[in-house]
């Protein structure tokens, strides 16, 4: 009588399949652009990747665009990195409640990036609710 493989070569194709599926599931996300603050770089409707494995697409950097949770977790919203924690915010972008002849210079908390919507006029961004910490980062945008 013939001995049976417990998994055979069809086997372990599925289960690479189902791994790379889980890695892909766990790492990346398709958004939709919904707004025009982000005009005219991405349209409303339009869908993006984003991704969370920054070891593999790059660490945060100033200009690279974002999907940020709100902080009532209900949604998200899509903006451009303008500084990171520790740099200097020029005084035309630098929070509304900021005042230059109190406090002096506007500097990136620790721990948190300074996003700027591409569509400044219309564009709800750190300009109006501050600095956003890391962690309500879903991802950066890799594919447009």
């Amino acid at each position: 009588m013939p001995k049976r493989r417990a998994i055979t070569g069809f086997g372990v194709t599925l289960l690479f399949i189902l791994g790379i599926t889980i890695f892909f599931y766990m790492n990346f996300r398709t958004v939709i652009v919904s707004g025009n603050s982000m005009e005219p770089f991405f349209l409303s409707g339009q869908r993006l990747l984003a991704s969370q494995a920054y070891w593999l697409v790059g660490p945060i950097r100033n200009g690279d665009v974002v999907v940020v949770r709100e902080a009532d977790k209900n949604g998200y919203f899509i903006k451009r990195v303008y500084k990171l924690e520790g740099e200097v915010v020029d005084w035309n972008n630098a929070p509304d409640e900021w005042s230059f002849s109190e406090k002096g210079e506007y500097r990136v908390p620790s721990g948190h990036v300074y996003v700027l919507g591409d569509n400044r006029a219309v564009s709800e961004d750190s300009r109006r609710f501050g600095a956003v910490p890391y962690g309500r980062i879903i991802g950066k945008v890799v594919k447009r």
